[in-house]
């Protein structure tokens, strides 16, 4: 098998092991004597939607918000449609129908929260004081800050009337179930999507210590807005119930798992990891390029896969490209010359960043095609312009929309045969 065609192998069963009809298969809760409502939000919460219809033994209602374009047919779920990575107008229209889903609903009531990856901007709901465009504002602060995926969570979870716990909240008392994929290292369920269904025990004096430690600046309006959410320990939440029915870490066990069929040995080096995209890129060049140079810490040919969520700190406005390219490019400019490593990084939702690619494959001889493409690889990191770089090279990654999203997926296949 081409190397190529056996990384994207890898990726598609890590895909697969996050399917949204597997995993809820498994963890569908009870049947209420009352109504069943269905709420959710993410990148791949229309694709929950739809497999939930299919399993569920009796009626169910409800809505759930997608980002623009994953949309997929539902029976009796609403689907709808909103912007993503920096909300708009769809999402605050998505927002109040949520709310409107769980209003007025007792105690023989279930609500199950379909939540994943993505519906931290897919549910704008600026508190008082704060305006959509305000929200927006802090969104991108957030996002041009580098700051980890907690942190950043953390953050809106202060400045919002739905995140942190308040939209199970406002369901009360009816019973909330939330099943997550998660698509945050640690898999802590309260970060994903910063939780609209599940309460966080950061508090508001730390969100702000948060923001004062990082230097980040929000607009005079939103950290006048910021109030504190509900606590874990808040009677409302007593009856309610959360399952992570997928993640990283399953769907890096499973792509291992294939590697292992197709013959070549597998290594995890962690579902978690975090930091500046192109510095967590040049830390896994300098692992490859022991293994080709010293043999060591593992034996070719290997498989080395690995997961999380790096981060990028945007220095120009107009760059194109998301994390896994800017890895990527800072990978492949540490192996670069070097012979036997073929690596492919990818966005297990199918969308990296600013552009309609997962993400890119990169090998020793990359960076010199980059070159004579007319494209220097430092500079295109400078610029934030990860995809340009690899668009150049010809070695863009596009699966389109997964349905899912567990976050990061890395391999990098070392073997120095035909190299």
């Amino acid at each position: 098998m081409a190397k190529k065609a056996f990384l994207t192998a890898l990726f598609d069963e890590a895909v697969a092991a996050a399917d949204a009809h597997a995993a809820l298969a498994q963890n569908l809760p009870a049947q209420p004597k009352g109504r069943t409502v269905v709420v959710g939000a993410g990148k791949g919460a229309a694709q929950l939607a739809a497999a939930f219809e299919d399993l569920w033994e009796g009626p169910v209602e409800g809505v759930v918000v997608t980002r623009y374009g994953y949309s997929c047919p539902t029976r009796s779920i609403r689907v709808m449609e909103a912007a993503h990575p920096v909300p708009d107008a769809a999402g605050l229209a998505a927002t109040q129908a949520l709310f409107d889903a769980v209003a007025n609903l007792g105690p023989d009531d279930l609500v199950v929260a379909l939540v994943c990856g993505g519906g931290s901007a897919l549910l704008p709901c600026p508190p008082a004081g704060m305006t959509l465009e305000d929200e927006q504002a802090l969104n991108q602060a957030l996002l041009a800050s580098g700051a980890p995926i907690g942190v950043m969570n953390a953050i809106r979870k202060h400045a919002s009337g739905i995140k942190g716990g308040r939209l199970a909240a406002a369901a009360h008392p009816a019973r909330v179930v939330s099943l997550v994929v998660s698509d945050v290292p640690g898999d802590d369920p309260a970060q994903v999507a910063s939780g609209p269904t599940v309460p966080d025990a950061v508090s508001l004096t730390d969100a702000r210590a948060m923001i004062s430690a990082r230097g980040i600046v929000l607009p005079e309006a939103v950290m006048a807005a910021l109030t504190p959410a509900p606590m874990p320990d808040d009677a409302v939440f007593a009856r309610n119930e959360v399952h992570v029915i997928a993640s990283a870490r399953l769907s890096l066990e499973a792509a291992a798992q294939k590697a292992q069929a197709l013959g070549v040995p597998a290594v995890i080096l962690s579902d978690a990891i975090e930091g500046e995209a192109e510095v967590i890129g040049q830390m896994h060049a300098a692992i490859a390029r022991e293994v080709i140079t010293q043999k060591r810490p593992f034996t070719a040919p290997v498989v080395i896969l690995s997961g999380g969520e790096t981060t990028v700190t945007l220095r120009h406005s107009d760059g194109r490209g998301g994390r896994n390219t800017a890895f990527l490019l800072g990978f492949a400019q540490g192996i670069d010359g070097t012979k036997g490593i073929t690596a492919l990084a990818a966005d297990t939702d199918g969308i990296d960043g600013s552009e309609d690619n997962a993400g890119a494959f990169a090998d020793g001889g990359t960076a010199q095609v980059m070159r004579a493409a007319g494209v220097n690889p430092a500079d295109a990191l400078r610029r934030n312009d990860a995809w340009g770089a690899f668009d150049a090279a010809d070695t863009i990654f596009c699966p389109g929309p997964t349905g899912t999203n567990v976050n990061d997926f890395r391999a990098i296949l070392i073997d120095e045969t035909d190299c």
